[in-house]
């Protein structure tokens, strides 16, 4: 029982900081855009101008 005493007041504690986090991040605009980061990990990327792929192999000898 008195295992409880002490398990009580540090969920509470854990619940508090859980809901901080969570407030904090819907402040930050942590949630503001779901769709777009999922969809720009399929975009390919840009390609190099062609001067840069010749640049870049000269550093390597």
């Amino acid at each position: 029982m008195i295992i409880l005493l002490m398990l009580i007041p540090l969920s509470l504690m854990l619940l508090a900081v859980a809901i901080g986090s969570f407030v904090w991040a819907v402040r930050k605009g942590q949630f503001d855009d779901m769709e777009t980061p999922a969809i720009d990990i399929l975009r390919e990327d840009r390609p190099f101008p062609p001067d840069a792929e010749h640049t870049e192999g000269r550093g390597h000898g």
